[in-house]
C-alpha cells in the first residue's frame, strides 16, 4: 500500500490500523487511542466526533496486535478501563495550561489531568523519575491552531518518547501527527495510521513544514 507521506524516516498510511499492520513492526508504541468517551469537543470549529470513540474495542485491538511485552504508552481516562497488561500510570498534569478544568462546573474541583497507561518494558535510560508529566500549553489553542479537537502538546510526547527504549515509534492513531513530530525531533524513525483522512492531511502538512521551515516545539 502506498503512503499518504513518507519523508525523513516519518510515514503516514491512510486507513485502519487493524488492516494495516506496518506499524507494528517498529518497536515503541506511542499513542492516543479513542477513549471511549463519545467525546465531541465544545469548540464551534471541532465539533466532531472521535471516531470509534463510543467504547474502547478499537484501542484495545490495536493493543491486541501489538502484544508480547514491548514497550507501549497509551494514553487513556480513568473513566474507561485500563488496557490489559498496564505496569505503571503516568499522569498528564496539564493545570499550568487549562486552569482547573472543564467538565461538571458545579462541582468544587475540575479535572486538568488525563492518564497515560505504560505497557511492557521500560528500563530507566538515566536519573529515574516521577510518574507526573506536566505541560503548559493552552490546549484549547492548541487544538484550534492544529485543526484536531485533541491534540497532544509536542513537548509532552518528546518527555514519553526521550525515556522508551530504542527504535522506532509506532502510532496507529496518529490524529494530527504530534507524536511522530516529537518522534522526529527525538532522531527515531516512526510510522503512523490514521483513518480520517483530514487528519492525514494536516499531519503530512505540519510534517513537511517542519522540515522546509526548520520548526521547532
Amino acid at each position: 500500500m502506498k503512503p499518504y507521506y513518507e519523508r525523513d524516516g516519518i510515514t503516514i498510511y491512510h486507513g485502519d490500523c487493524r488492516e494495516i499492520l506496518a506499524w507494528t513492526e517498529a518497536d515503541v508504541l506511542v499513542t492516543d487511542p479513542p477513549y471511549g468517551m463519545s467525546f465531541v469537543s465544545s469548540r464551534t470549529t471541532q465539533r466532531r466526533p472521535i471516531t470509534s470513540d463510543h467504547d474502547t474495542s478499537v484501542r484495545d485491538a490495536a493493543v491486541a496486535l501489538w502484544c508480547c511485552g514491548r514497550p507501549a504508552a497509551v494514553f487513556g481516562t480513568w473513566k474507561a478501563p485500563r488496557p490489559a497488561n498496564t505496569v505503571n500510570r503516568l499522569i498528564w498534569d496539564k493545570q499550568d495550561g487549562v486552569g482547573p478544568g472543564m467538565g461538571d462546573l458545579s462541582l468544587a474541583f475540575g479535572s486538568s489531568d488525563e492518564e497515560i497507561y505504560l505497557l511492557g518494558a521500560w528500563p530507566k535510560t538515566g536519573r529515574r523519575r516521577g510518574n507526573i508529566l506536566r505541560t503548559s500549553v493552552g490546549m484549547s489553542a492548541l487544538a484550534t491552531n492544529i485543526g484536531h479537537p485533541t491534540p497532544k502538546p509536542v513537548g509532552l510526547l518528546r518527555q514519553i518518547i526521550s525515556e522508551a527504549p530504542p527504535g522506532s515509534v509506532a502510532d496507529p492513531f496518529c490524529g494530527s501527527g504530534s507524536t511522530l513530530e516529537a518522534a522526529s525531533l527525538e532522531s527515531r524513525r516512526a510510522i503512523g495510521i490514521e483513518i480520517e483522512e483530514r487528519y492525514c492531511e494536516i499531519a503530512a502538512k505540519r510534517l513537511s513544514q517542519r522540515v522546509m521551515f526548520g520548526v521547532t516545539p
